[in-house]
C-alpha cells in the first residue's frame, strides 16, 4: 500500500508517466477507471502529424513508449509535408484502435516496479501541504511521496449529443467528479474546456469507389529510432480515402443550429480553435462550399471507419441526415454517433516548469488536464512529469527542456508561462528554433538525457553517440576540403548531374545543394560510403542549412545568458523599484525560474528584464 509515485489516469500521459517512474526504479502505482482502456484512442486512431510527430520522436528519444507502440500497430505511415524542408515535415501513422491499448496495457502490466489498479481516485491526501496519499472509491488509501494527475477529459466530464447529456469521461465510462472537487479544494485555478469526436461508420455501407484513395508512403519510415527499418516494415498498409461535405450538407447543419449544444448555451467549455466541430466550421466559414473529410480505418480488419473532419455534437437524426448527404456515404450506417465532451482542467500557470503544482508540494499534472489537446502533447507531458517526480524524490534538480532543445520544451514553457483559455495544440510555428528541432535529429538532441535517467539502454545510446561522432567528423572534413572550378572537377560534377562550380568552395556547399542525394554522396565521398543512410541524411541537412543553423545557434547562445541567470524562489518582486504593478503581479503569478522565463511572460518588457537583472546581481553580491 506504499508507493513512491502514484499516477492517476491510464491515458497517454498516464502511460508515459508511470512507465518513466517505474523504469527509473521507483515503486509506482497506476490507478485507472478501466484497465482495458489503458491507452484508448478516444478520438482519431492516429499518432503524429505536423509538429505532433516531432513530439512523438522526442518522447521516443527520451525513452518513452508511444513511438514503439505506433510502429507495432500502425496501419498506414506517411510523412506530411514531404516535399518541404525537413524542419516542417511531420510523421503520421494511422493505428489500430483495438491493438494500441492492448499493447500499452501489456507493457504496463509487465514493467517491473509498476502496479496497475482498476479503481477511481477520489481524494489526494495531504499532510502539512504536501502529498502523502491517494484515497479511492473502494475506501482504500495508498501512501505515496508524489502524485501525477493525468485525468484527461474525466474531471466532471459531461457528454453532449444534441439535447442528450450524460456524465462520463468517455462514452460508457464513469467521470471523475470527486477528484475535480479535491483539486479545487487545493485552491487551484480551474476552468472548463470542450472537445469532441465524429461518427464512426460501418465499412460495408461505404462506397469507396467514388472517393479519392490516399495510400501510405511507398517506403514507410518507422516512428521509433529503435525500430529496425526492414523491407517488411509497413508492407500491409491500408489506404485512407478523401471525400467532401457539400452545399446540401451545410444546409442540413445550418437548419439544425438551434439544436446544436455548441450554439444553444448547453456547452459551457471552450472548444479547440484548430480542430473545430463541423457545425462550428459551417458557421464560421459560411462562404465555403465544401470541407475535406478523411475516411480512415480504425482497425486492421477495416470494418469501421472514422470520418476525420466531421466532429459533431448534433442530434442523432441530424448526424444521420448529414452523413447521408456526403458522396460515398449515401447509404452509410452509423455505428457510433459523434459527441462533444466538456471537462474541468487546471490552468497550467498553476504549474512550475517541472509540472509540479506551485500550491501543493509533490502534486504534478500532465496531459489534457493542463489544457492541451492531442495524444502526443499529453504523452510528452506525462513523460516529463514522471521523470521530474523521480528526480524530486532523489533530491535532484528538475529536468526542464529549453525552447531551443525540444518541442517538449516549447510546449511546457508555453503552458506554464502563458496559460491557455482553449485547448492548446502544438504547431511548428510555435518553435522559434524549429530549424534545429527537426524530427530527424531528435535522437541526437535528447537520447543523452534518456540514457542519463536510465530510460535508454546502452546499446542504443552508443549507436547514437557513434552517429554524432561520424556527423561531426564528416562536417569538419567538408568544411576544410575545397573543390575548385577545374575541368576535371566540373566533369565529375556533370557525371553526378550537378551544376559546375565557378569559384573555389568548400565541399559542404556541394553536399548541401537541394539536388544532392545519398547516391551522389557515395560517389563524391567514397571514403564515407559505409556510413548508415540516416547519418548521411543528417550530414546533407546540416550542410544545406549551415548558415541558418549558425544564426539560430548565435541567438541561442545569447538566450542562454538569460537562461543561466536564475531568479531565487523567494525573490521579492515588490522590492524592485521601477517595475509597474501590472508586471509585478504577473511575475508573482508565474514565479519564473529564470530571466528568460520572465522574458517569455506576455507584457513583461525588456526594460523590466534589465531592471530585474541588476537587482538579482545586487542580491547575489550581498549573499557572498
Amino acid at each position: 500500500m506504499k508507493y513512491d509515485v502514484i499516477v492517476i489516469g491510464g491515458g497517454h500521459a498516464g502511460i508515459e508517466a508511470s512507465l518513466a517512474a517505474a523504469r527509473m526504479g521507483k515503486k509506482t502505482l497506476l490507478i485507472t477507471i478501466l484497465a482495458e482502456r489503458i491507452g484508448a484512442t478516444s478520438c482519431n486512431p492516429a499518432i503524429g502529424g505536423l509538429a505532433k510527430g516531432h513530439l512523438v520522436k522526442e518522447i521516443d528519444a527520451l525513452g518513452g513508449e508511444m513511438a514503439k507502440c505506433t510502429d507495432a500497430v500502425g496501419l498506414q505511415f506517411r510523412i506530411l509535408n514531404a516535399s518541404k524542408g525537413p524542419a516542417v515535415r511531420g510523421s503520421r501513422a494511422q493505428i489500430d484502435m483495438d491493438r494500441y491499448p492492448i499493447y500499452m496495457r501489456d507493457v504496463c502490466l509487465n514493467t517491473p516496479n509498476l502496479t496497475v489498479k482498476q479503481e477511481i481516485a477520489e481524494e489526494i491526501v495531504l499532510k502539512e501541504g504536501e502529498v502523502c496519499g491517494v484515497k479511492t472509491d473502494l475506501g482504500l488509501v495508498y501512501e505515496t511521496r508524489k502524485v501525477i494527475v493525468t485525468a484527461g477529459t474525466f474531471l466532471r466530464g459531461l457528454i453532449h449529443i444534441g439535447e442528450y447529456q450524460k456524465e462520463a469521461g468517455r462514452v460508457g465510462e464513469f467521470p471523475s467528479n470527486a477528484l475535480s472537487d479535491c483539486l479545487k479544494s487545493f485552491g487551484l485555478d480551474m476552468g472548463r474546456l470542450k472537445t469532441g469526436t465524429c461518427p464512426r461508420i460501418d465499412a460495408s455501407s461505404i462506397d469507396f469507389s467514388v472517393m479519392d484513395e490516399q495510400p501510405g508512403d511507398d517506403n514507410p519510415v518507422p516512428f521509433s529510432f529503435q525500430t529496425p527499418k526492414t523491407e517488411d516494415f509497413g508492407k500491409d498498409q491500408l489506404p485512407c480515402y478523401i471525400t467532401y461535405t457539400n452545399i446540401q450538407t451545410h444546409e442540413i447543419i445550418s437548419e439544425n443550429f438551434y439544436r446544436a449544444p455548441l450554439f444553444t448555451g448547453q456547452i459551457e467549455g471552450v472548444g479547440p480553435r484548430y480542430c473545430p466541430s463541423i457545425e462550428d466550421k459551417v458557421n464560421r466559414f459560411a462562404d465555403k462550399e465544401r470541407h475535406h473529410l478523411f475516411v480512415e480505418p480504425q482497425t486492421k480488419e477495416a470494418t469501421e471507419y472514422y470520418i476525420n473532419g466531421l466532429s459533431t455534437s448534433l442530434p442523432p437524426d441530424t448526424q444521420l441526415e448529414m452523413v447521408h448527404s456526403i458522396k460515398g456515404l449515401e447509404n452509410a450506417r452509423i455505428v457510433r454517433y459523434g459527441y462533444a465532451i466538456e471537462y474541468d482542467y487546471v490552468n497550467p500557470t498553476e504549474l512550475k516548469h517541472s509540472l509540479e503544482t506551485k500550491k501543493v508540494k509533490g502534486l504534478y499534472c500532465a496531459g489534457q488536464v493542463n489544457g492541451t489537446t492531442g495524444y502526443e502533447e499529453a504523452a510528452a507531458q506525462g513523460l516529463m512529469a514522471g521523470i521530474n517526480a523521480c528526480l524530486a524524490i532523489e533530491g535532484e534538480e528538475p529536468f526542464v527542456l529549453r525552447r531551443d532543445e525540444a518541442y517538449i520544451g516549447v510546449l511546457i514553457d508555453d503552458l506554464v508561462t502563458k496559460g491557455t483559455k482553449e485547448p492548446y495544440r502544438m504547431f511548428t510555428s510555435r518553435a522559434e528554433y524549429r530549424l534545429l528541432l527537426r524530427e530527424d535529429n531528435a535522437d541526437l538532441r535528447l537520447s543523452g538525457y534518456g540514457h542519463r535517467f536510465g530510460l535508454i539502454d546502452g546499446d542504443f545510446y552508443n549507436r547514437v553517440a557513434q552517429k554524432q561522432k561520424d556527423i561531426k567528423e564528416v562536417l569538419a572534413y567538408l568544411d576544410t576540403h575545397f573543390i575548385t572550378p577545374s575541368k576535371e572537377n566540373n566533369n565529375m560534377l556533370a557525371q553526378l548531374d550537378e551544376a559546375p562550380v565557378t569559384d573555389k568552395v568548400p565541399l559542404k556547399r556541394v553536399v548541401g545543394r537541394a539536388t544532392f542525394t545519398i547516391e551522389k554522396f557515395d560517389k563524391l565521398l567514397p571514403q564515407y560510403k559505409m556510413l548508415p543512410d540516416d547519418t548521411k541524411e543528417q550530414i546533407m541537412i546540416e550542410s544545406k542549412y549551415a548558415s541558418y543553423i549558425q544564426k539560430q545557434q548565435a541567438q541561442i547562445d545569447r538566450m542562454k545568458n538569460m537562461i543561466n541567470i536564475k531568479i531565487p524562489e523567494d525573490f521579492d518582486f515588490r522590492s524592485v523599484s521601477g517595475l509597474s504593478n501590472e508586471i509585478i503581479e504577473k511575475l508573482e503569478k508565474f514565479n519564473p525560474p529564470t530571466l528568460f522565463a520572465a522574458s517569455e511572460i506576455s507584457g513583461v518588457t525588456p526594460a523590466a528584464i534589465d531592471i530585474l537583472h541588476i537587482y538579482i546581481r545586487m542580491e547575489q553580491k550581498k549573499s557572498r
